[in-house]
């Protein structure tokens, strides 16, 4: 205990004698009593407090943390300090370097430490007095009470007394000393100053020679001084010459008085504005091109403007704008009286079509990045950032290029350019330069590790290990040796690759498994697969395939889709951002932009894309007021509506028209999840600053309005959106609300207009519950866009990490990339618990080598504000979730308790096992950053997306897994199929090119109880680099026919016989297929036979438990049960050809095996009939005599003589082959005597 003493305090040494000796014992760690305070009595000890943990920058235990939570039992002044470890470990005695205040409290950084060591956790406490009574600290120097200058007077100031224990009314606490103290002060002596030159006045004149004047104050404290000098001074100014009468030069007319443009009297530029669709622009601003900002006239409700007095011909142009429509500049050439007649497009944000690419230079070399938008209008300015910086235009000199020279290693980084025009700004994607230093080599030539997992019967002898480093190059982009260097994108790019490869042979104990693996990378020329997105459109109401339907991108067509809907679209290099627009000729489906995600690494990424079937047009009159309902769900209310006024529909060419309008309104209703899907776009807006954010929905619809009588489109005036407030759960989202219509060429949603609010009441259609209900009312014009969505920006925004798995066994080495991962936000109901029917937004993420991040909203204040749904789908294929039934495994799911329950995981068939397992639901629970069990995933904030990215695998992680059986694959060159760019060309590589992958596979039969392993052997057959040399394993189990029964098959992959990477001669492989398993061979697909027969050289069969053949050249179909199947993926091409062989078909798909259609082999795998007993149940049956005959054995084993009637058994190491032999036949001769007994 330590006690702080009172200087008038007295005390005796019986009083310190009664101090036990483990009080007198203890130490304190660091502080002392750093201010004296009135004490009375013992002092007193808190008890202890840790607030904080070590992890992160250290261990902090503020004072002020700890009055914020114990706020009643720290007292105000504490007069010392104690820290300790939790493990009773004083802090002086620990060797760290640690702080300590009694003002701040006490910490220790991590980084401090020596060694790399770490803090302890420590704990503290404080001493306070029982009773504690002290002055506060005097308060400032009161005014002196002289105020008149160079006089003389008094100043104060104060103090008070305190106690922090309650004492009874008008009790004054007892505190020694004044409580005021006084002192003599003095004012400043008496003085007058001027105040700084005022700034000069104006020229007298404003050409020639004249005179300014510029003045200052005195400022005086007493009347009697005075200032020393002039108050005022006089400059000559005006050294310009006048400049000589205006010099415009008016072929018609004369100058106008400011000299900006001809005045001719009695001339009158008259003229009409329109829109693109034909209709008249009212209120648009008619100015002069030479003063833009003074508006001279303005458009009327017909569109009409004149313009009295001014001059037509070249010199006169004039410039006319209105809000969302691009400005437009224009001349008039008439001589008397001019007619103008102007267009006006609308106007359209900036978007980037040309982004700057990565990069990668050596010191003092150059490099030149790109950035090119497009817009209405066009944009004109252009800004370049290095890592969010901007750069000074007049140092670096650029536009839309930017040039960099003498290139520097700290100029490396992230570049990225914003355009900007009067519509808005766009950021492009950042674009990556590495410079690389001199001396330095453009790729580390040491591979990185790179674990190749062995076949399941091949164990290497004194590791026992299942695994081999068969080496690594990262494809990183590498500086080569370039013919130009200031180009928008490198020509022939470089990057890190394998350099040198050799030839291992590892020992799998009964057999030698050879590989290639690599020892040196280097910088060389990059490995470009192709990139393809591919797909099927479908109505999203009956799964009917969109037929023959046209894809734009931009204004470009560049496909169809195919009868069932199919689609491949190949993507360039430089695409960053994927916009696709589908359009129905037929015009039964509303025209649907889709932004898709791809793999920039190459191969293919499978959509599945939905489309909304338009609604059945109804009839109504153009004369009348019309109202249209938004969203008639049975027994909801509408979201919305909208108001359509009389005389608002117009052709084309801008005549009103006024017939019977055939319209069609499709609401895509946020209510019904299934919707979802159908969205169009990917609901992101572009901000003034360029940045792309999300918007939250509340619907969408799209609107067709057509002549009834020639089926021309329509378009329409000023019309009214009413959004019912009672579907906006979140108030705070209603002054937010915007409208906002779809850029069918960027996928990008803009803005139209803003709601208001208002409590305007409804009673349309008979709907009298409607009166008394409130909307958001916006306002539209209907011109060349059809989609609109009422949307609002979010800002609470979250990332969830998801990874993808082979299969339930989640290994790290078996994470899959490629796999769509689809986030789907639900919408709250009021009280924010989610609604599981409604969606606000959706997201896909491509899974890298390191999984995916997917952005959502998300909230820190209530658990379940919002929720999500999320499925996986690779190649068409959905994968299923990780279960959270018959109970929540958090090893399983991949998240720890207890942010699991938090998060409230529920795997689809959570509550109906009859359900999909395809997807999960969980909150989105903003991660609290003061809790540790919340800060390693699987929710991150939205500014943690690296740690997100670069999160370790075994940080908290949700997960989906393929349904497979057991399969393995080995190659002896290895390769990702995940990653197209780790592709080598060898010889011996399992696919020969880079930008095309066949699949072969055969079906193989299994009668049987059990499925069996089946495996194929590929070894090169003909070619002369690689006969007789092995290409890889391929290991499948077979897969139960469920119709059939004792019945299974297995579709066994197998290289395929071509060309090899050099593409010089044809290999024809040849391929071992071996059940593993008690196996023979009863069947051979006829057809497959002749072929082989026909086509030679011929391998032999002599072995009936396989089947060994020389795979054909030419692509066999399921007659003969080969099934092969081109591709750019190797993924989608194996996925395709296994769903034919499953189904048996050579155009079919299946996951459902049909072991009777499509066989090529058929092997009987009986199980063995036990035809003796064993040893464990002789000895249940006949112990006495099995065990004497046990002695006997081992007793001639051994040369041993029979002493006596002993029956000690005499364990033996081993029998031979000869020796076993007869003593089995012996036992068998006496089995059968006993059997006749």
């Amino acid at each position: 205990m330590c006690v702080s003493l009172h200087p008038e305090s007295v005390w005796n040494s019986s009083l310190l004698r009664n101090w036990s000796q483990t009080d007198r014992s203890r130490k304190l760690a660091f502080n002392t009593l750093t201010e004296a305070q009135q004490t009375t009595g013992l002092t007193e000890w808190t008890s202890w407090f840790n607030i904080d943990h070590p992890g992160g920058n250290g261990d902090y235990e503020r004072l002020e943390a700890i009055r914020f939570y114990y706020r009643e039992r720290v007292c105000v002044r504490p007069v010392a300090m104690e820290a300790r470890t939790t493990d009773w470990v004083a802090a002086a005695e620990t060797g760290e370097v640690t702080h300590s205040s009694l003002e701040k409290g006490f910490w220790c950084v991590n980084k401090e430490q020596p060694y790399g060591r770490i803090c302890s956790n420590y704990h503290v406490r404080f001493q306070c007095p029982p009773v504690q009574v002290y002055w506060t600290d005097w308060a400032a120097w009161g005014p002196c009470s002289a105020t008149a200058c160079n006089d003389v007077g008094i100043q104060a100031r104060q103090r008070k007394c305190m106690s922090v224990q309650p004492l009874p009314l008008l009790l004054v606490p007892p505190c020694q000393g004044p409580h005021m103290e006084r002192r003599e002060c003095a004012t400043a002596p008496c003085q007058a100053k001027w105040t700084h030159w005022g700034p000069w006045a104006s020229c007298s004149v404003s050409c020639g020679k004249g005179r300014r004047v510029r003045r200052r104050t005195c400022v005086k404290t007493s009347e009697t001084v005075e200032c020393v000098g002039r108050a005022g001074e006089i400059q000559k100014c005006g050294q310009n010459p006048c400049p000589p009468k205006c010099k415009q030069a008016c072929p018609e007319g004369i100058p106008s008085d400011d000299c900006s443009h001809c005045v001719c009297e009695g001339h009158i530029i008259q003229g009409e504005v329109f829109s693109i669709t034909g209709v008249p622009v009212t209120g648009a601003m008619i100015a002069l091109a030479s003063q833009p900002k003074i508006i001279r006239a303005r458009t009327d409700s017909k569109g009409f403007f004149r313009l009295p007095g001014v001059c037509s011909g070249s010199s006169t142009q004039l410039h006319i704008r209105k809000e969302r429509f691009a400005p437009v500049t224009t001349t008039s050439n008439s001589s008397r009286s001019s007619w103008v007649r102007v267009v006006l497009t609308s106007a359209e944000k900036p978007y980037v079509i040309k982004h700057p690419e990565d990069k990668v230079r050596y010191e003092g070399q150059r490099v030149m990045f790109c950035c090119e938008a497009t817009g209405s209008p066009k944009p004109d300015k252009y800004y370049w950032y290095h890592n969010g910086t901007l750069l000074d235009r007049n140092v670096w000199k650029y536009e839309e290029d930017l040039v960099l020279r003498d290139l520097r290693p700290e100029q490396s980084g992230h570049y990225y350019c914003k355009a900007s025009s009067q519509a808005g700004s766009i950021k492009s994607s950042p674009a990556f330069l590495n410079v690389i230093a001199r001396g330095m080599p453009a790729c580390n030539p040491t591979p990185e590790s790179h674990l190749i997992r062995l076949p399941i019967d091949c164990v290497q002898p004194g590791t026992d290990s299942k695994f081999y480093n068969a080496g690594h190059c990262p494809h990183n982009m590498c500086a080569g040796s370039l013919d130009f260097d200031l180009r928008c994108r490198d020509s022939g790019g470089y990057c890190c690759g394998v350099q040198k490869m050799e030839s291992k042979v590892i020992d799998c104990g009964s057999y030698k498994l050879p590989i290639k693996a690599v020892t040196e990378c280097g910088c060389q020329k990059c490995v470009e697969p192709k990139v393809l997105v591919r797909g099927r459109v479908t109505i999203a109401d009956n799964n009917e395939p969109m037929r023959f339907g046209h894809m734009f991108i931009g204004k470009e067509r560049v496909g169809t889709t195919g009868y069932n809907g199919g689609f491949t679209l190949n993507v360039t290099p430089d695409t960053k951002r994927l916009v696709v627009n589908f359009v129905d000729p037929t015009n039964k489906i509303i025209d649907t932009p889709k932004v898709f995600i791809f793999d920039k690494r190459g191969g293919s990424v499978y959509h599945e894309v939905k489309v909304m079937r338009k609604q059945e047009p109804i009839d109504i009159n153009a004369g009348e007021t019309n109202t249209i309902m938004l969203g008639e769900i049975k027994g909801e209310d509408p979201i919305g509506e909208i108001i359509i006024p009389p005389n608002s529909f117009h052709k084309n060419n801008g005549e009103v028209y006024k017939g019977t309008v055939k319209a069609s309104v499709t609401f895509i209703d946020p209510r019904n999840i299934t919707t979802a899907a159908a969205a169009p776009g990917d609901l992101n807006f572009v901000d003034n600053e360029g940045d792309m954010l999300p918007l939250r929905t509340y619907g969408m619809f799209s609107v067709d309005f057509r002549d009834e009588a020639n089926q021309e489109v329509l378009g329409a005036g000023e019309v009214q959106v009413l959004l019912d407030t009672q579907h906006v759960k979140m108030q705070e989202h209603i002054p937010k609300m915007k409208l906002w219509s779809l850029n069918p060429d960027t996928g990008v949603w803009e803005e139209e207009s803003d709601f208001h609010y208002s409590p305007v009441t409804s009673g349309v259609n008979g709907r009298s519950k409607r009166e008394e209900r409130t909307f958001l009312i916006g306002n539209m014009e209907i011109r060349e866009r059809r989609l609109f969505n009422l949307d609002v920006p979010e800002n609470r925004r979250c990332y969830v990490k998801v990874r993808a798995y082979m299969s339930d066994k989640f290994l790290n080495s078996e994470q899959l990339e490629g796999v769509v991962i689809t986030l789907i936000n639900l919408e709250p109901r009021p009280g924010f618990s989610s609604n599981p029917r409604a969606w606000g937004r959706f997201d896909s993420v491509i899974t890298g080598h390191n999984g995916a991040c997917l952005p959502a909203f998300c909230d820190a204040q209530v658990p379940d504000a919002y929720t999500a749904y999320i499925t996986g789908i690779m190649g068409g294929e959905e994968l299923e979730a990780a279960p959270s039934t018959p109970k929540m495994n958090p090893n399983i799911i991949g998240v720890t308790q207890p942010y699991l329950d938090k998060i409230n995981y529920q795997r689809s068939d959570h509550n109906d096992p009859a359900l999909k397992k395809t997807a999960f639901r969980i909150n989105l629970a903003k991660p609290n950053p003061n809790n540790f069990d919340e800060t390693n995933g699987p929710i991150y904030p939205y500014n943690s997306l690296i740690a997100c990215e670069n999160a370790p695998v075994d940080a908290n992680h949700f997960r989906f897994f393929r349904v497979e059986k057991d399969k393995y694959e080995y190659n002896v060159v290895p390769f990702q199929e995940n990653d197209l760019t780790s592709w080598t060309g060898d010889y011996l590589s399992w696919w020969p090119n880079p930008q095309e992958f066949r699949a072969c596979y055969i079906k193989v039969k299994v009668q049987g109880q059990k499925e069996v392993m089946v495996r194929s052997q590929n070894h090169g057959g003909t070619h002369p680099e690689t006969v007789g040399q092995l290409y890889g394993i391929r290991d499948i189990r077979s897969t139960r026919d469920m119709h059939v029964a004792n019945n299974s098959a297995a579709c066994l992959e197998f290289k395929c016989s071509g060309m090899l990477f050099d593409q010089a001669t044809v290999d024809r492989s040849l391929i071992s297929v071996l059940p593993q398993g008690n196996c023979r061979r009863v069947g051979i697909n006829s057809l497959l036979e002749e072929y082989l027969n026909k086509h030679p050289p011929t391998s032999q069969n002599n072995h009936s438990h396989a089947f060994n053949m020389l795979a054909p050249v030419d692509p066999l179909g399921h007659n003969y049960g080969i099934y092969t199947v081109t591709d750019q993926n190797p993924r989608v091409a194996k996925e395709i050809a296994i769903g034919r062989c499953f189904d048996g078909t050579s155009d079919g798909f299946s996951r459902e095996m049909k072991s009777n259609t499509g066989v090529a082999l058929t092997f009987s795998c009986p199980e063995r009939t036990v035809t003796r007993e064993s040893l464990f149940q002789r000895l249940q049956t006949n112990p006495r005599q099995t065990l004497s005959q046990m002695a006997r054995d081992m007793r001639e084993a051994q040369g041993l003589q029979v002493q006596g009637r002993s029956t000690r058994v005499v364990t033996y190491p081993f029998l031979s082959p000869r020796r076993r032999s007869s003593s089995s036949n012996r036992r068998r001769s006496t089995m059968r005597t006993q059997e006749r007994q």
